[in-house]
């Protein structure tokens, strides 16, 4: 093991934990080291011991200092920072001991074995939470924005200037609290998110709040709409009730609401977030069908060409969107019973991957694997996978990338190692240090090459992000690998962690602390303000009107037909 780079990987791992968390531990490591260097001076005397025993109780009161501070009176966060408590409350155990020297002995090594590894394992896996949620919305999203502009590992990277976006949400804020309307509240919190065009920030509110009073409630109408690549905006997933008005899968759809789709698309829906801009485009597109009132008027072009108006209900229940969402992101109606890493054969000379995630369902073994860079456990798996396809016949693979959110990117370098026999970078973890990135820890790809010979396809697509953008990222550098999709990948590819909890824990927002870089020093994949893809499908699979309908109307995977066929024209 490359000691640099572990010793690398611990700092960047350390660098993205909440600080506060990280001194209030040290505190109390601290304070159990002095009081054990107290004791063993003071053991003989009868009168420092016992005023040892009383100092004793400094780590427990410690942590009730802590729980009064960060955690009361929403009792609820107490798991948060349940290390913290665990160590102050053993560190009574060699205070009642202290005037057995034996007993002492022995629950004082076992008391210090205890608390360094709750030390360890609490700052390495606790999450990087900052609680504002004693705060008023004004006060809380203020505090959050400065959260965000001292931590947001990508500012400078995506030129964000939180002071302009604080000036123009702020006004929002206020006239939220002063209405006392938490749905407001959330609704510009969650846009001020999305002006960050990241996919690793993201928003969550309380289930108490009624959302209904929001300004992005959606409607649900009977009908999905998805852009072609043609320009124009079909109509999708229909219901019986729209069908009886005559639009079917496949009408094209030239106004929403009276206004020309582009137009409504631009003025009338609301941003996704999406750090590529060509997806956030088909996004909205197909958020545009759930925008409206009670009813809506839809213009579309009969089987003569001409334009005909319908007023459409809103039925009440959703599920049009997220059915047409599903559909396109799996490229048919999803098998929720595979298993991540299953593999099977396409027919008699191709097989089949699935990476869902960049997880192997052992957080301890991946975590090792991170701090090492290299994982060599999901290599060999994999082996004996893709052994078992090439016995079946196995000449060339598809892997399918496609709703991939990712996990650790040391997985999907594992993968690339096996289909090539060349070294490659993978990511350098990094720190931002007087105005520059450094890169701490080089993760590198050691070509392995058992596999070189397959010629693969990798389906990825606007569902592929994190770690699973990484792995298309990754193979696509390789001369016998071909990204294909629709769309591109999300397009973010730093370490998640960060969470700032607002007023009441009405609303939460998640974002990355943890800084990746490329070979050039730059950021991993994530798109600059442009929003251009860092990380681009090698060929892209035209979504005309013959694949909507096999996705859509007929239900077929038509990406995973494409590939298969790709494989043998090439």
């Amino acid at each position: 093991m490359d000691l640099h780079t572990f010793w690398g990987s611990v700092r960047h791992w350390y660098s993205t934990k909440n600080q506060a968390t990280l001194i209030w531990t040290a505190v109390l490591l601290l304070e159990m080291l002095a009081l054990a260097i107290l004791h063993h001076v003071w053991r003989d005397d009868p009168k420092k011991l016992t005023l040892w025993r009383r100092l004793a109780l400094i780590p427990l009161l410690t942590g009730i200092l802590h729980l009064f501070i960060y955690v009361c009176p929403n009792w609820d966060h107490t798991g948060v920072f349940i290390g913290i408590y665990l160590i102050a409350f053993i560190s009574i155990v060699p205070m009642l001991l202290a005037k057995r020297k034996t007993g002492y002995r022995i629950f004082m090594v076992i008391t210090g074995l205890l608390t360094v590894i709750f030390s360890v394992l609490f700052t390495a896996l606790s999450p990087s939470v900052t609680f504002l949620t004693n705060k008023s919305y004004t006060e809380s999203f203020r505090a959050a924005v400065r959260e965000l502009d001292r931590y947001y590992v990508l500012k400078e990277w995506k030129g964000v200037d939180f002071d302009a976006l604080e000036a123009k949400y702020l006004p929002l804020i206020e006239a939220a609290e002063k209405d006392e309307d938490p749905a407001a509240f959330v609704d510009a919190v969650a846009d001020f998110t999305l002006e960050l065009h990241d996919g690793h920030v993201d928003w969550g509110h309380s289930s108490e709040i009624d959302m209904s009073r929001s300004q992005y409630r959606q409607h649900e109408y009977g009908l999905g709409l998805i852009p072609l690549s043609s320009g124009e905006v079909i109509a999708v997933c229909t219901s019986d009730e729209v069908q009886k008005k005559g639009i079917t899968e496949g009408t094209v759809i030239t106004k929403w609401n009276g206004k020309p789709v582009a137009q409504a698309v631009k003025e009338d829906t609301r941003e996704s977030g999406s750090p590529v801009k060509e997806n956030d485009d088909l996004l909205r597109t197909v958020n545009l069908s759930g925008v409206g009132g009670e009813t809506v008027t839809v213009t579309f072009l009969d089987s003569s060409g001409s334009e005909q108006t319908v007023t459409l209900d809103d039925l009440g229940e959703k599920h049009s969107i997220r059915e047409t969402l599903d559909l396109l992101a799996y490229g048919g109606d999803p098998d929720e019973d595979v298993d991540n890493f299953s593999t099977k054969m396409l027919d008699e000379k191709c097989g089949y991957l699935m990476m869902f995630a960049e997880r192997t369902g052992n957080p301890f073994q991946e975590l090792l694997s991170y701090l090492r860079g290299d994982d060599k456990w999901t290599r060999e798996m994999l082996r004996e996978k893709l052994r078992d396809l090439k016995a079946q016949g196995m000449e060339s693979l598809v892997i399918d990338l496609r709703e991939n959110d990712g996990g650790m990117h040391e997985v999907g370098m594992a993968l690339v190692s096996l289909l090539t026999e060349d070294d490659w970078y993978g990511q350098g973890l990094a720190v931002y240090k007087d105005g520059e990135y450094k890169c701490v820890s080089d993760h590198r790809i050691t070509g392995d090459g058992e596999f070189a010979y397959l010629k693969v396809a990798v389906l990825a697509n606007y569902s592929c992000e994190s770690a699973g953008d990484g792995t298309a990222y990754y193979l696509s550098r390789l001369p016998n690998v071909t990204v294909m999709g629709m769309t591109d990948p999300v397009g973010c590819g730093q370490e998640t962690g960060g969470n700032i909890m607002l007023t009441d824990d009405l609303v939460q927002i998640l974002y990355p602390r943890g800084l990746c870089l490329n070979e050039d020093g730059e950021p991993n994949i994530d798109t600059r303000a442009d929003r251009v893809s860092r990380n681009p499908v090698g060929v892209r699979i035209p979504l005309d009107m013959d694949a909507a309908m096999r996705i859509f109307r007929d239900r077929k995977d038509y990406e995973l037909e494409y590939a298969l066929q790709y494989l043998k024209d090439h």
